[in-house]
């Protein structure tokens, strides 16, 4: 059975915290020699926010400096301290330019999935029928909430320039039995 996670999110600052949270599940899984490696999906539209929560993954890791999309370069590598004995290789690609899949052979896509690396993959369909399944498939939506205010027990629209939030809504789904640790330990940290 997958595991399935939902959190609406408002804000880039709480999109980080929720990528941190995510980063953390996972470190916690290599701690405890359940995986030392992850396949992660991002799926969402234009400007949803899947680069704002590879950010908080990679600060999780104890990346400290900018993250941009690579979507000219299709992959941006991270090499990142586990402890003082190891590094973790972190791969983030954004498919978003790619033209056909095949092209993922001459990126080296096979190498980077190896045991020990982490790859974020933004626009994963772009990559369908080369990439294998996920452990997480994240899939971000946009959602825009409007208030209304109660005036004599009548609900009445307020100004539509002050009531507007737009959220995010996440949805995390587990595809693999080591997503399913990644997600529950995601659930537990997001519960305490």
């Amino acid at each position: 059975m997958s595991l399935l996670f939902s959190q609406m999110v408002i804000g880039e600052e709480a999109m980080v915290e929720l990528g941190k949270a995510i980063g953390s599940s996972l470190i916690t899984a290599s701690k405890e020699n359940q995986a030392n490696s992850a396949l992660v999906f991002f799926e969402g539209d234009l400007g949803a926010g899947k680069t704002t929560l590879c950010r908080g993954i990679l600060q999780a890791f104890g990346h400290h400096g900018a993250v941009k999309s690579p979507t000219y370069t299709l992959v941006e590598s991270y090499e990142l301290d586990a402890d003082e004995l190891n590094t973790i290789q972190l791969h983030h690609f954004d498919l978003y330019r790619l033209g056909d899949p095949e092209e993922l052979e001459f990126v080296g896509i096979r190498d980077y999935l190896q045991p020990g690396n982490y790859c974020l993959i933004e626009w994963p369909n772009r990559g369908e029928g080369i990439l294998p399944a996920p452990d997480l498939n994240i899939s971000i939506g946009v959602v825009i909430h409007e208030q209304s205010e109660k005036i004599d027990g009548s609900s009445k629209k307020v100004d539509s320039r002050d009531v507007k939030t737009v959220g995010r809504n996440v949805n995390i789904m587990a595809e693999t039995g080591k997503g399913n640790y990644f997600l529950s330990e995601l659930i537990k940290n997001q519960e305490s």
